[in-house]
């Protein structure tokens, strides 16, 4: 018996026997919502759906002006610091700005200058030499500090001391190593005096120079690309140097062969963030030789930061940053096309 509620009167209904009727007893049991909603039976032998809920788009409308509220900061930054500053720097290059008179329109002049001064293209090539020298021996040395301190040891204090040089400030490092370089009082030359003579003219003799602070820039940043390469390392599975081992290869094959292919992605991106590093190098070369002996380290940053704030030539100072900044953009795109760096061996 079903007793079902019309108009506040209780009437007993009693279904009908037999198959039919437990049926419909089944049926008239179960509960009813009203309303909108709607409920489905679930079939037996079929899975439930999975049931999306999704926000109306006046919701995220009203959502709208809090959100661009909280990215305010970022973007008054962005623009204060970053964007009008590019764009000044852009318009400067092309005008004659000596700071006590107004920017006076020039057109291409400063690039025609740019292009016939001897100085500009001598500090290019010895920015070149310079990069050089940081991008092959920082991203190897680094390259082997991450694969020794992933293979070899599980020290965490020895990974935090290779990581303790990226945190001395530029200026620290420097004065400490021109220190370090003295020909008179630096231990450095106090140990090559007793091994072969005399001393070593590192910061003070033009073949000496650029090596040197390429030096001192590769143990700045030696330990923050060692750590990038070292998480890329701890994506590589140790099956495959398990199947490497299976197949009898030793450890430098396995090096050649697995570890450097497949970490193709992040060698790629440690080779940029070290040219783009390098060709901006000027707080090492500033505070050790000031650009010389005789320009033997006049790198561009140091030309330009001459040009601007000792001549007061600030739109030709502009002209070369807009060169350099190009440069960079060029380089960079270039070697992310080269090394295909959105590609993965292991996919």
């Amino acid at each position: 018996m079903v007793v079902t509620s019309q108009d506040n009167h209780t009437t007993p209904v009693t279904p009908p026997s037999g198959a039919a009727g437990a049926g419909a007893a089944t049926a008239s049991s179960t509960p009813k919502t009203r309303g909108p909603l709607k409920v489905r039976e679930n079939t037996a032998g079929r899975r439930p759906r999975r049931v999306t809920v999704t926000r109306s788009a006046a919701a995220r409308r009203r959502d709208l002006p809090v959100a661009l509220l909280l990215i305010l900061p970022a973007v008054v930054g962005f623009a204060i610091f970053y964007a009008y500053p590019t764009l000044r720097g852009i318009y400067l290059g092309f005008t004659e700005f000596h700071v006590l008179t107004p920017p006076r329109w020039a057109g291409l002049a400063n690039f025609r200058e740019m292009f016939g001064d001897g100085v500009f293209w001598h500090s290019l090539l010895v920015t070149l030499w310079f990069v050089v020298l940081s991008v092959v021996f920082g991203t190897l040395i680094s390259l082997v500090t991450a694969v020794v301190l992933h293979r070899v040891t599980d020290s965490s204090a020895l990974r935090g001391v290779m990581l303790l040089p990226f945190l001395i400030s530029n200026v620290i490092a420097a004065l400490v190593w021109q220190w370090m370089l003295d020909p008179h009082l630096g231990v450095i030359n106090i140990v090559l005096d007793h091994v072969i003579g005399h001393p070593v003219l590192f910061l003070g003799s033009g073949p000496w120079a650029i090596p040197s602070l390429a030096a001192i820039s590769v143990w700045k940043w030696m330990g923050y690309y060692a750590l990038l390469i070292f998480a890329g390392l701890q994506t590589i599975p140790s099956t495959i140097y398990e199947a490497g081992r299976v197949d009898g290869a030793s450890e430098f094959q396995m090096f050649r062969r697995l570890t450097v292919p497949l970490l193709r992605p992040i060698l790629v991106m440690v080779v940029v963030l070290t040219v783009i590093n390098a060709f901006q190098v000027f707080d090492i070369v500033a505070v050790t030789t000031k650009g010389g002996p005789a320009n033997a380290s006049n790198v561009l940053q140091m030309y330009i930061y001459d040009k601007a704030f000792r001549q007061f030539d600030f739109g030709y100072a502009a002209t070369m940053s807009l060169a350099l900044f190009v440069l960079l953009i060029t380089v960079t795109f270039t070697q992310l096309r080269l090394a295909r760096a959105d590609e993965s061996d292991l996919n």
